[in-house]
């Protein structure tokens, strides 16, 4: 009895749930739901204000689009010799095969295309984009959003900032308005606009997720906008702007795991974007100003030890001979806390600061030194040629050609925790099929060539020049905390 009793009630309960279903679908008087009742409706108020913000992006976007162009490039890249070539040319294999299967050859050179975008800002043709879209391009051609395309030439580039102007012959162009990016607030809305994976004239949205990010490992000097705008690969070199249609930064790079978007975006901010511009426009390089000391960062037990009440500045470890701040009087174990009324929480507040400051205008300095906050006026100077150029690869015929360094600054020194006293130049790239291909790698410091010592990049040329083709060399290099010889032959 008490199966069947069950059956029926399973039955019952089946019956009512069909005809629930019969009622809501069909609309059966009296068994219809409240809450399947007719449409939902959007109140005017909802429509309205949506209708509004709608119009408001659109009017940003239709300032804003006449002035981001799609940048593609074509460059030559070393391929290497095909891996099978030498299972070809085997005599066993020729034996029973002859030339059936011969392997075709394989081209030393070729062709890759790479696209960004960029964002003109002179009537003139001036175009503001990154180093890594237009860097070692054999060809730059600039497609407008008017469909005209034309052909664009490097101005000048600064690797440290990551940033090029390129120009174009034309005239008449539009231009976009370059805002004031530090009155950017985390929260604002913004919008980016470029050409991802070739789609020109992309726009999406998002919020400034951060301001002042650094340590990114993107460029020397970085004071980056973090967003949520969805950024692409194409994107780089594209804007960034404001709810007012102004530039507010120029979109560089994405923290990915996967290649493409996941929240996180990074835009050089528009006011160190115009320095760099104007100074590249005007000379075609980037003058910077310098203090001449090595900073780190506080910690809380840093603070502690040189009795400190809060962990923010910029403690100075070492004071270049010779520099402004030797001639002004800042020691090794002052805490920078101001510059020029800037108030200094990271080291990079400081170095951003004093290499926006041109060379010999005075400037404000407060720090704390033994507890006690202090004032000194500082003149700065111009960064040594050294400290920012590199000695260009493939310029000697010898075993070192295609070894590209850079000389080594205070705060590469840091950077890549060596101690102070070596002195060298820093391996930043190798070339393919150079002969130190395999034996230098990059970050290696070259302190000696030939038991002769390299004290800089003028040292370091002076060596390299006196080499003859046929001649191998003895490098001491630092590598990973210890020095060690290196030979290579010709």
């Amino acid at each position: 009895m008490r199966s069947i009793r069950s059956a029926l009630k399973g039955i019952f309960l089946l019956t009512f749930f069909i005809l629930t279903i019969n009622a809501m679908s069909f609309n059966i008087p009296g068994l219809t739901s409240d809450v399947y009742a007719g449409t939902p409706k959007v109140s005017n108020e909802s429509v309205d204000v949506l209708t509004k913000i709608g119009q408001a992006m659109a009017e940003v976007a239709d300032a804003v689009k006449p002035a981001i162009v799609n940048i593609s490039t074509t460059k030559t890249e070393k391929v290497s010799e095909n891996p099978n070539s030498q299972f070809f040319d085997d005599p066993f294999f020729k034996k029973y095969f002859g030339d059936k299967f011969k392997h075709p050859e394989t081209p030393k050179e070729r062709k890759s295309v790479s696209l960004g975008s960029g964002v003109i800002v002179s009537s003139d043709g001036h175009i503001l984009t990154n180093n890594h879209v237009v860097k070692d391009a054999d060809d730059i051609k600039v497609l407008l959003p008017d469909k005209r395309e034309f052909h664009g030439k490097i101005i000048g580039s600064d690797l440290k900032t990551d940033l090029s102007i390129i120009k174009i012959e034309a005239k008449d162009l539009p231009t976009v308005t370059i805002g004031d990016s530090d009155r950017l607030r985390v929260g604002e809305v913004v919008l980016t606009i470029g050409s991802p994976y070739g789609l020109n004239q992309t726009i999406t949205m998002g919020i400034v997720s951060a301001v002042g990010r650094a340590n990114v490992g993107i460029a020397d000097y970085e004071d980056f906008i973090q967003t949520d705008a969805a950024i692409n690969p194409g994107n780089s070199g594209g804007a960034l702007v404001n709810t007012r249609g102004e530039l507010v930064g120029i979109n560089t790079a994405i923290f990915s795991t996967t290649g493409g978007y996941q929240g996180i975006g990074f835009a050089i901010p528009s006011n160190m974007a115009k320095l760099v511009m104007d100074s590249l426009i005007k000379s075609g390089k980037v003058t910077r100003g310098w203090l001449g000391v090595s900073i780190q960062p506080l910690t809380q037990e840093l603070a502690r030890q040189f009795n400190l009440k809060e962990d923010a500045g910029a403690l100075v470890g070492d004071v270049i001979e010779g520099s402004p701040a030797e001639k002004a009087g800042i020691m090794r174990g002052d805490v920078i806390i101001k510059f020029n009324g800037k108030k200094v929480d990271e080291p990079y507040n400081l170095r951003n600061t004093v290499a926006n400051t041109k060379p010999g205008e005075e400037a404000e300095i407060v720090l704390i030194r033994n507890g006690k906050t202090e004032t000194i006026k500082v003149t700065i100077s111009e960064l040594p040629a050294e400290s920012q150029a590199a000695a260009p690869a493939l310029e000697y015929n010898n075993v070192l050609k295609g070894v590209n360094v850079q000389g080594l600054t205070p705060e590469l020194i840091r950077q890549m925790n060596m101690p102070e006293k070596i002195k060298g130049v820093v391996v930043t790239e190798i070339v393919p099929e150079s002969p130190a291909e395999g034996k230098l790698m990059q970050g290696d410091i070259i302190q000696e060539i030939n038991r002769k010592a390299v004290s800089n990049l003028q040292a370091y040329q002076e060596a390299v020049s006196a080499l003859n083709p046929d001649e191998g060399v003895l490098l001491l290099v630092f590598r990973r905390g210890t020095s060690v010889f290196i030979t290579i032959s010709p």
